[in-house]
């Protein structure tokens, strides 16, 4: 019987082991802050889905002026980036949270949609337009190609 009692005990005690994995590392998320968004990002899913490979978009966020620069070639013929600057802020909403909004430079508009910041950590964010929450986008930190600046 105490044969019996010791078997069980050491496959409760395996079973106990096994069952004591690793734990994920809570995932640290940052205030949507001019601070803590400033840097470098890369777009890296738009509307759910990978860019192409031969498709990019990036945009540097300065905190000190709030400007912005972006380089992208969506609407850009062959290999020839597309640069656009402008000013950005952000505000919180008591219901959404952190806003961000942008107006381009020399008189070409503001964004065409106002985002949710959301899910902001040290390497990634996520923004989804206020009128539209179908549209999604997947920001990692980055370095912007020097071949683009």
């Amino acid at each position: 019987m105490n044969k019996i009692k010791t078997m069980i005990l050491m496959l409760f005690a395996s079973l106990l082991l096994l069952s004591c994995g690793k734990e994920e590392p809570a995932v640290e998320y940052l205030e949507v802050t001019s601070n803590n968004i400033s840097g470098e990002w890369k777009l890296v899913e738009w509307r759910g889905s990978a860019l192409d490979d031969d498709t990019y978009f990036y945009i540097d966020l300065r905190r000190k002026d709030k400007e912005f620069t972006i380089y992208q070639n969506f609407d850009s013929i062959g290999d020839m980036p597309h640069k656009v600057t402008g000013n950005f802020n952000i505000e919180t909403d008591l219901e959404k949270g952190a806003i961000i909004r942008g107006i381009y430079d020399y008189d070409e508009g503001y964004w065409s949609h106002e985002y949710e910041v959301n899910d902001l950590t040290k390497d990634s964010m996520i923004w989804v337009a206020t009128d539209d929450p179908s549209f999604v986008q997947k920001f990692v930190r980055t370095q912007i190609p020097d071949n683009l600046k």
